[in-house]
């Protein structure tokens, strides 16, 4: 649906984008996340040409919106929908009129308009807010009220631009949850920017991770939270799941290894979080495993566990260990002890 082909945005010598390709499928609900200046909320205002490149191609639906003339491209840009960290509502107009205004030249009846605008405000979940004006509601209330408004044209695309960094942890939930929600009810494909990896892993379906103007590494989020390559990455996804955290408190509270142990983190997804895993060590290699720490996540509904433990054998044992691991998909990384094991 969404393509961009070796898109470049250059500011007087600085590539804010450098030469990026990206492709979204019909359906995705796809996050773009890097760190501050890292250039995604210029790429994603590329898509609608907010942000005109410097080079390149942006396809939308297999049509290139740079060989568009002005008033073709204000057309197109009634499928593409867009919210914002800080919502951009008209503070002196209700909630009703905020949805109302960017339907209020369409040639449909007033009645229709406002009618259109009511159930919006029902899908979202404000729908007793129509009268207020957006000073007068929460954070999470004026997002809500951005979303019904970047709906009212009946987009195909939804931009979310930093959508929910301006809102604390439980709003921010509900606002995922909703979008989610709108992605299978209205069919909507989603483009969501964050620098919170959290966002990502609760909402949506692929990412791609961006430094310097550039995507250094993409692909579905489990993929990604599973098996991160970049070391950017896995800062972020380390970050969102606490692991190099509880890394820390283990090796400064686990005191001396002794001769014949290792920590190990160990990292599996999917049947493998079912299956007794520490059990079947010890009986196929007389290993003996201690569990200093462990959770499981869920991502895209299939389970990704982190286990972090010390495995105690001899080097044989530790040895044939690797491989049978490999065996099994379970990613085994040595964080302490002999190097060269497996």
């Amino acid at each position: 649906m969404i393509k961009l082909k070796n898109v470049t945005v250059d500011f007087d010598g600085f590539k804010a984008v450098d030469d990026v390709n990206l492709s979204v499928t019909e359906g995705d609900i796809y996050g773009i996340v890097g760190f501050s200046g890292a250039g995604k909320s210029t790429l994603v205002r590329t898509i609608n040409l907010l942000q005109k490149p410097t080079a390149g191609q942006v396809l939308v639906e297999g049509e290139n919106l740079l060989d568009l003339s002005a008033k073709e491209l204000r057309a197109r840009r009634k499928n593409i929908g867009m919210i914002f960290q800080h919502f951009n509502l008209l503070n002196n107009i209700t909630v009703l009129d905020n949805v109302i205004f960017p339907i209020r030249k369409e040639k449909i009846s007033k009645e229709e308009k406002i009618n259109k605008a009511k159930k919006l405000l029902e899908l979202v979940g404000i729908g007793d807010k129509l009268d207020n004006y957006p000073r007068e509601l929460s954070g999470g209330q004026q997002q809500r009220c951005a979303i019904a408004r970047a709906l009212a044209s009946d987009p195909e695309i939804l931009l979310c631009d930093e959508a929910t960094s301006a809102l604390d942890p439980k709003t921010t939930k509900q606002i995922l949850k909703l979008l989610k929600e709108l992605n299978t009810s209205l069919g909507l494909t989603i483009v969501i920017i964050t620098h919170q990896m959290e966002v990502v892993k609760d909402l949506c379906n692929k990412c791609a991770v961006m430094q310097a103007g550039k995507i250094v590494e993409s692909g579905s989020t489990l993929s990604i939270f599973s098996n991160p390559k970049d070391k950017l990455t896995r800062e972020f996804v380390e970050t969102s799941t606490n692991v190099s955290e509880t890394i820390e408190e283990v090796k400064s509270n686990i005191g001396i290894l002794k001769e014949n142990e290792l920590l190990v983190k160990l990292n599996y997804l999917g049947e493998s979080t079912t299956e007794p895993l520490i059990n079947d060590i010890y009986e196929k290699f007389g290993i003996k495993t201690n569990i200093l720490a462990g959770n499981i996540e869920f991502i895209t509904g299939v389970p990704v566990g982190n286990l972090i433990v010390t495995l105690a054998g001899d080097d044989q044992s530790l040895s044939k260990l690797g491989d049978y691991l490999q065996e099994r998909d379970v990613n085994a990384e040595i964080l302490g002890g002999k190097d060269g094991i497996f």
